[in-house]
């Protein structure tokens, strides 16, 4: 067992949620932090829906008082300071998008206490790129999930040079206590091991609908029956949300850059985001 108890997760969004009640639900205190009172607001409807996802996917214990006891031990805050207050652990779960990362850690690193480790959940990039603005690169590393926590229970650990390897151990074993299979990977690799796999096949689905080869469904189809995986690129991102790709090719280079387009135009400016708005490549209820 890991020697951390209390937990806040930085950013409500479709992961963030999801590691933060993943982590209640496994008994430990939680503090759900975001910019402000109405971002909270939006958020607390995806943790009740959490609820009722637990208990309809069969997670052990959920139908029996679980999942609704899970929600009793998260709080929730707009002000970083009383977020991290008690703090033995910060993940951060916000944008993709490194300056704004940067500047979080640097008034992490002001704010929380000499105790507390900080994890990015950062799906892409290396901790290197931030372990200087924290102001303790030793207790500092990346913890990733992946989405649907719950059901696709991976944990990637990956530390720096820096990294003191006892709080390597305690976040690997902490994740074991929340109910995920810890994957600690060795040397820094951006895309850690499931993104290395994953960012490329969703790219090559990107590029054959943007480039008119074929329509996203029949894309997903073809992948779906020549492999018997139970996911196209096109099903996959809906899950993750259209945003967090964009954002990663956003930053890329020219090539990537030209599919981030063509995804905001075509479906982020039109509301069509995911699973999480009702509508992305395909309509939900």
């Amino acid at each position: 067992m890991s020697n951390i108890t209390h937990v806040t997760v930085l950013g409500t969004g479709v992961l963030g949620t999801q590691i933060a009640f993943q982590t209640a639900y496994h008994g430990f205190q939680v503090t759900a932090y975001d910019i402000s009172n109405d971002v909270i607001e939006a958020a607390k409807k995806r943790f009740d829906a959490l609820v009722t996802t637990y208990k309809d996917d069969g997670v052990a214990g959920a139908a029996e008082g679980k999942a609704d006891e899970a929600l009793t031990r998260v709080r929730f805050s707009s002000d970083l300071a009383d977020a991290v207050a008690d703090a033995d652990l910060v993940i951060e779960a916000i944008p993709e998008v490194l300056s704004i990362k940067q500047d979080t850690y640097r008034k992490l690193g002001e704010l929380a206490p000499d105790k507390t480790i900080f994890a990015t959940n950062s799906s892409t990039l290396l901790p290197s790129d931030l372990k200087d603005f924290t102001g303790r690169p030793a207790k500092f590393l990346a913890l990733h999930f992946a989405n649907r926590v719950w059901k696709f229970n991976t944990a990637e650990v990956m530390g720096t040079a820096d990294t003191d390897p006892a709080v390597f151990d305690d976040v690997v074993a902490f994740a074991g206590d929340i109910g995920m299979v810890p994957i600690p990977v060795r040397k820094e690799k951006s895309g850690y091991v499931l993104n290395s796999l994953l960012v490329p096949f969703l790219n090559a689905g990107y590029a054959l609908a943007a480039g008119g080869y074929a329509e996203p469904k029949d894309i997903d189809n073809v992948w779906r029956i020549g492999t018997g995986a139970p996911m196209g690129p096109f099903q996959i991102t809906d899950v993750i949300g259209l945003t967090t790709p964009y954002n990663i090719l956003a930053h890329g280079g020219e090539k990537d850059q030209a599919l981030a387009a063509w995804l905001k135009s075509e479906y982020i400016d039109h509301g069509k985001l995911g699973v999480a708005t009702g509508e992305g490549f395909y309509t939900y209820n």
